[in-house]
């Protein structure tokens, strides 16, 4: 039977089933309830757009969005985003979706911290950064009925949730630093540790291998 939490149906299908089990399993209840939070606050985002989201990418965008910060699917030396990313094209193959659905979610998820840009592409790469710069941003909370942020946040509540998702970030890059050059990631590593130096996109013009 299909979940109703506040204006949002969360389909009862064997995919949604088989992805809250996975993200369940891999996430602790700070990455799990944000993640049903992006899906929720994505989903209420993109219809007051007119956007029209299949649910089941929607959902597995938003489930698997920051899986590659858990134990079990960050690898050593590419993007967390990637992380997530790979796994959900992985997981919707296995599911019989096809290349192009998988590859929507794909650009979703490795895209959500790439402002902007997501909006431009298909409704189901927007709905994840939707959902993302709502939870994590607050922006246009306006945008959300006072009974839909209600429900949400009961079905899914947000203690200390600023401090504890940024230490989740943190904890998730910190161990592979170079992954964060060119993105908003590298403020989080230079907020909690004072000895953390950016890579700076000028110095590599200037120093690269051209003689010039």
């Amino acid at each position: 039977m299909p979940e109703t939490i506040g204006t949002v149906e969360v389909p009862d299908t064997a995919l949604i089933r088989e992805a809250t089990a996975l993200v369940r399993e891999a996430a602790d209840d700070t990455l799990y309830d944000h993640s049903r939070r992006v899906f929720l606050w994505g989903s209420l985002k993109a219809r007051a757009r007119g956007l029209e989201v299949d649910p089941e990418l929607a959902y597995v965008g938003g489930m698997f969005h920051d899986l590659g910060l858990t134990t079990k699917y960050r690898t050593p030396d590419q993007r967390f985003e990637i992380d997530g990313a790979n796994a959900a094209k992985s997981f919707l193959r296995d599911h019989g979706r096809s290349e192009q659905e998988a590859t929507d979610v794909w650009l979703a998820i490795a895209l959500h911290t790439t402002p902007e840009v997501p909006l431009h592409l298909a409704p189901e790469v927007a709905v994840v950064t939707l959902g993302v710069e709502t939870d994590v941003l607050g922006f246009d909370l306006d945008q959300i009925s006072d009974a839909d942020r209600v429900a949400v946040t009961a079905a899914h509540p947000r203690p200390d949730f600023k401090n504890r998702i940024l230490e989740h970030f943190y904890n998730g890059m910190a161990y592979r630093p170079g992954t964060t050059f060119g993105t908003m990631n590298d403020d989080v590593l230079a907020y909690f540790d004072p000895g953390f130096r950016r890579g700076n996109f000028v110095d590599l013009i200037q120093n690269n291998a051209w003689p010039e």
